[in-house]
C-alpha cells in the first residue's frame, strides 16, 4: 500500500532531521530523484515540514525580539512556498502515473487531490513524533503524560483512517472510479503582481 511506504519515509525523514539540533540543515535525502522520484519527493516534503515545525516553535518564544521574529517570519513564508511547490510536484507525479486510465462515466472528483491528503499525512507524522516525546518526558507530570498518551492514541487512529482514505483514493483513481482535477494554489501574497503591498514597493 502507498500509505505504508509514505509513513515509513516520513518517520525516516523525521528521525534523520532530529539527529542534529541545527534547524536549517541541508536535506539528507537518501533517495535518487531520477530512479525513485516519489520516494524522493515524500522525503523532501516531510523534511520541509520538520524544518517549519522548528521555525514555528521558535517564533512562539515570548521573549523573541522583533527583528529576529521578522527574519523568521520571512523564512516561514519561503518554507510554505517550497512546501506548496512540492505538493504540486507530487500531484504532477500522480497525474502522469494515471494519465492513461480510462475514466468511468460515473466517476467523480475527490474533494482534495492525493498530494494534499499526503501533505496532511506528513504533518500528522510530526504530530505523532512530538506527542510521543511528551508521553516520555522526564520532567513532565504523570497527569501530563497520561493526557498526551490519550492524544497520541487519537493521532494514531487518525493516521490509520487517513492512510486508508489515501490508499482508497489512489485505488479509485487507478480504477477510473475517480479522476484527478488539480488546481494550482495560486498563492497571491508572494507575487509582486498580485500583492498590493509588494506591487507598491516596486514603484
Amino acid at each position: 500500500m502507498f500509505s505504508k511506504k509514505a509513513n515509513t519515509i516520513f518517520e525516516t525523514a523525521i528521525k534523520t532531521y532530529k539527529k542534529s539540533t541545527d534547524v536549517e540543515q541541508k536535506c539528507d535525502n537518501p533517495f535518487n530523484k531520477d530512479t525513485h522520484l516519489i520516494d524522493f519527493l515524500l522525503f523532501e516534503k516531510c523534511w520541509i515540514d520538520a524544518t517549519q515545525w522548528a521555525y514555528e516553535d521558535i517564533i512562539r518564544d515570548p521573549n523573541i525580539n522583533a527583528e529576529d521574529a521578522l527574519v523568521l517570519k520571512r523564512k516561514i513564508d519561503a518554507s510554505n512556498q517550497v512546501r506548496t511547490d512540492i505538493v504540486e510536484y507530487i500531484d504532477s507525479y500522480f497525474l502522469k502515473k494515471f494519465k492513461d486510465v480510462e475514466v468511468s462515466k460515473s466517476a467523480s472528483v475527490n474533494s482534495e487531490s492525493p498530494a494534499w491528503a499526503i501533505d496532511r499525512l506528513s504533518i500528522l507524522a510530526l504530530k505523532i513524533y512530538h506527542m510521543h516525546l511528551e508521553t516520555i518526558r522526564e520532567d513532565a507530570s504523570e497527569t501530563h503524560k497520561q493526557n498526551c498518551s490519550k492524544k497520541l492514541d487519537v493521532l494514531l487512529e487518525q493516521r490509520t483512517d487517513l492512510s486508508l482514505a489515501i490508499d482508497n483514493l489512489l485505488a479509485d483513481i487507478e480504477n477510473g472510479d475517480k479522476y484527478m482535477k488539480v488546481y494550482k494554489q495560486m498563492k497571491m501574497y508572494n507575487d509582486a503582481d498580485l500583492n498590493p503591498v509588494l506591487r507598491a514597493s516596486k514603484k
